[in-house]
């Protein structure tokens, strides 16, 4: 493993940019840390036959994407809205859409995967004093897992028929597929814990270490982020070759050799833009505005389209799970049952 420079040790001093994006990802992680917590005493009283004093928050079907790209299929196909999870559909459109507009801005202002593997990366820099980065030979096939865990789950999704992810959807598992996610939580496995501190562990060496190598997620989305027509622009004439840029990037970009940046790895975080001491020497540029948009106005103009998108969503009946409460006590009574499987047994060919 090759250490980074000691340039890039003094020359990245701000480390902790406290700015917009800062905000916006505590905001983002806060209330996702708020709907897990009321989830899961919505669950606790569903569960033990109580009154339900709070409603189940529809957050939590963000971490459903799976289920989103099979109902984003059955919907460009059948024109059918997936009524059990529609909010998991909506968010996943969410990303989408920001991410071509924006780069994969999804990733560096919204995730709170994202956000909190960012902050391990930077506590490790706090203490270590340095992040470390892995050989050009080992990081570029380690790069391709996520694109080939998408690839895999997106193999399987083209495969479906449409009466197949009609089936998936309306199976008793899907309907609960949000409880089995909050399980894979509260009831971890000893495998699925030590995975996760190895996680962290390397994070605190490698910046980014989830969402640079195995998040399909973030996969999807760079691949959007490619035909985005957004840009970070760099003004060789202006440039004094400090490097501060590529010291800034989370994901080691050369931007200090690029006039643009291409790659399906930049999140559109800004901190090169932040971090450049030559004015007007690196902007963020898009075909669809006349001038180059500050750090303040891609802050707003994702935080703005998160709302008209949730709020559209809202009014045309898009995004609050149609699925009675009765049937969803009977479902949960039944979750550690046989009867309650993975339906996809029902798609194995003879």
């Amino acid at each position: 493993m090759n250490l980074t420079s000691s340039k890039e040790k003094n020359g990245s001093k701000k480390t902790f940019i406290t700015g917009i994006r800062n905000w916006i990802q505590l905001s983002v992680f806060i209330m996702t840390i708020a709907i897990g917590f009321q989830f899961y005493i919505f669950i606790s009283q569903a569960m033990n036959n109580d009154p339900i004093t709070v409603p189940r928050p529809v957050g939590v079907e963000g971490f459903l994407p799976i289920g989103a790209l099979m109902g984003w299929k059955l919907f460009l196909l059948s024109g059918t809205w997936d009524i059990v999870h529609p909010a998991s559909m909506v968010i996943l459109g969410y990303a989408v859409l920001i991410s071509f507009l924006l780069r994969k801005s999804f990733c560096g202002w919204f995730c709170p995967v994202g956000t909190l593997s960012e902050w391990v990366w930077k506590l490790g820099k706090s203490i270590l004093g340095k992040n470390y980065r892995i050989p050009t030979w080992i990081d570029l096939p380690l790069r391709s897992v996520k694109y080939i865990l998408f690839g895999f789950f997106g193999y399987i999704i083209t495969k479906m028929t449409v009466s197949e992810i009609a089936a998936f959807i309306e199976s008793p598992y899907y309907k609960i597929a949000d409880v089995k996610m909050l399980h894979f939580f509260t009831r971890m496995s000893m495998l699925t814990a030590v995975v996760i501190v190895i996680l962290i562990v390397l994070s605190l060496f490698f910046r980014n270490f989830w969402c640079r190598y195995a998040c399909p997620y973030g996969a999807l989305l760079g691949i959007f982020s490619l035909i985005s027509p957004t840009r970070i622009h760099r003004n060789p004439e202006t440039c004094i070759n400090c490097e501060q840029c590529y010291q800034a990037c989370p994901f080691h970009l050369p931007v200090n050799t690029k006039k643009q940046v291409y790659s399906p790895e930049c999140s559109g975080c800004m901190d090169c833009v932040n971090i450049c001491p030559s004015k007007n020497t690196l902007e963020l540029k898009t075909s669809w505005l006349k001038n180059a948009l500050k750090t303040s106005q891609a802050g707003l103009l994702i935080v703005i389209a998160f709302i008209s998108v949730v709020y559209m969503a809202k009014i045309s009946g898009h995004w609050k799970s149609q699925i009675p409460e009765h049937n969803f006590r009977v479902w949960l009574e039944m979750i550690d049952s046989p009867t309650i499987q993975h339906p996809s047994v029902q798609f194995k060919k003879e």
